[in-house]
């Protein structure tokens, strides 16, 4: 028999809509499975179940209303879609993942959770995320450690640790992520999900985080393509005096072009970083190997190629990374509170001049210029998601040695951060599963504002090599 939490977003909703599945049902099934599991996996910080109960309550008399009137609502209408503990919602503890946080709660939303309102959406709770989202893992003194649930002594990575923790264990259908250097795509390679990281300025990221640098985007997190380009259609949208603004989405928006085939596409295939001594996996390169012969097999024009290796980007992201983390806000006194890596970025970052920050942001720039120079006359870039398959829970958390702790994220993650610093979007793929039953993930990068065929590419290779039927051994705990 099939559970709700085995049917899609897509078919959740499209049951609500006719009638045939209530939201209060809904939710009130992924409600007992996080009261279950959530320990286990460490998805969620906080879970608002008097609150989505009473937006699943409107949402159920809405599609009613709906029905009779012969309208059509959001295809997520009544779904239920988790929030990152990194963005403000009314009402509703935020954390930001660190425990001087413990006890605030915004009175405003973020913009992009009033779209998910908007939308009909149900708020489970907050999803949990490592603090003010620095790291590549999820462990905080908030929450549980989030875990993958293919391997519960691995990490689920981070910074959206807690969404795809959720996502992939069943305790949400699809989630709310941000990535500012891989933070979407990182847990979702981890967790065997497919995740987009949007282009700069798609997704509004106001009224509270409107960094200079621009590395930061919201995006979503789900188990089929489908699911979360219906997702990111939600969440899209500027808001007024943006400071960033995305091309106009697809015809049909991003769902519609999860439907459409890409087309004949020249794909850049790069299997080295362009961090000196990084060395990639063999799984990780088996993974992109096998998707590049799969692209072939498709009808893509598929050309090996390299990142630019002048070194540019190694210099100027710890300048500006280390500076965006002295603007988040501490309570006087509570500076010693924060976790090491915390206080070491924060201390790097006061460190710095005015001068060396704006050298770093124009450097960003810079960066972008070549990466478009080098691969104009490609359509897609193809490369490992990650270097190393799932790591250990606290394989890369070192209080003792910060930096080294920096230095062993950057190795495990040398090809996410380009894309949040040249604003280009993003997406991972999990085409490849370990022989012990890890995923590991492709990451598929495209030209600004080009999402639609990134999404219309994963769609395919979807439609080839079906992932979604892989379930870990959490999911079906009864």
């Amino acid at each position: 028999m099939t559970d709700l939490h085995d049917l899609t977003a897509l078919e959740q909703g499209a049951l609500i809509a006719r009638g045939e599945l209530t939201p209060p049902e809904l939710t009130e099934h992924y409600l007992d499975r996080v009261e279950r599991l959530n320990e286990v996996v460490g998805a969620y910080v906080t879970v608002t179940a008097e609150l989505a109960r009473a937006q699943a309550a409107a949402a159920g008399r809405a599609a009613a209303a709906a029905r009779r009137e012969g309208r059509v609502l959001s295809p997520l209408h009544g779904v239920p879609v988790p929030v990152k503990d990194s963005v403000a919602v009314a009402g509703v503890r935020t954390t930001y993942g660190s425990g001087v946080h413990g006890g605030h709660v915004p009175t405003h939303d973020a913009d992009v959770v009033s779209r998910l309102r908007q939308a009909g959406t149900v708020l489970l709770g907050r999803t949990n995320t490592p603090e003010f989202e620095l790291s590549s893992y999820t462990e905080n003194r908030v929450a549980p450690i989030a875990r993958t649930p293919w391997d519960l002594n691995r990490s689920a990575g981070g910074s959206s640790g807690g969404a795809a923790a959720a996502v992939a264990s069943g305790l949400a259908p699809v989630a709310h992520g941000s990535d500012s250097a891989g933070s979407i795509r990182i847990p979702a390679s981890v967790c065997g999900l497919y995740g987009i990281k949007p282009s700069r300025g798609r997704v509004s990221t106001g009224p509270d985080h409107h960094d200079v640098s621009g590395l930061t985007t919201s995006g979503p997190l789900a188990r089929t393509v489908a699911d979360a380009a219906a997702l990111l259609d939600v969440m899209t949208g500027e808001a007024p005096g943006a400071p960033f603004a995305a091309p106009a989405p697809p015809d049909g928006g991003f769902l519609g072009a999860a439907s459409r085939a890409p087309g004949r596409l020249r794909v850049a295939l790069v299997t080295t970083p362009a961090v000196p001594g990084v060395e990639v996996h063999p799984d990780c390169t088996a993974a992109v190997l096998a998707t590049a012969a799969l692209l072939s097999e498709l009808g893509h024009e598929v050309v090996p190629a390299e990142l630019p290796k002048d070194g540019l980007l190694g210099r100027v992201f710890p300048v500006v990374w280390s500076v965006l983390a002295t603007l988040h806000r501490v309570p006087p006194g509570a500076e010693a509170e924060l976790m090491p890596l915390t206080r070491h970025l924060r201390r790097a970052g006061a460190g710095f001049t005015g001068h060396e920050f704006a050298e770093g942001v124009r450097g960003f720039r810079v960066v972008g210029e070549r990466l478009a120079a080098a691969f104009a006359d490609h359509d897609v870039i193809l490369t490992p998601t990650l270097a190393q398959p799932p790591l250990a829970v606290g394989e890369l958390r070192n209080d003792a040695d910060p930096a080294a702790e920096l230095a062993g994220m950057v190795a495990w993650s040398p090809f996410t951060a380009l894309y949040n610093v040249t604003g280009r979007p993003a997406v991972t793929l999990p085409l490849h599963w370990t022989v012990d039953g890890l995923p590991v993930g492709v990451m598929l990068g495209g030209r600004y504002g080009d999402e639609g065929t990134l999404i219309s590419l994963s769609a395919q290779l979807e439609a080839a090599r079906p992932w979604a039927e892989r379930k870990p051994p959490v999911w079906v705990r009864a």
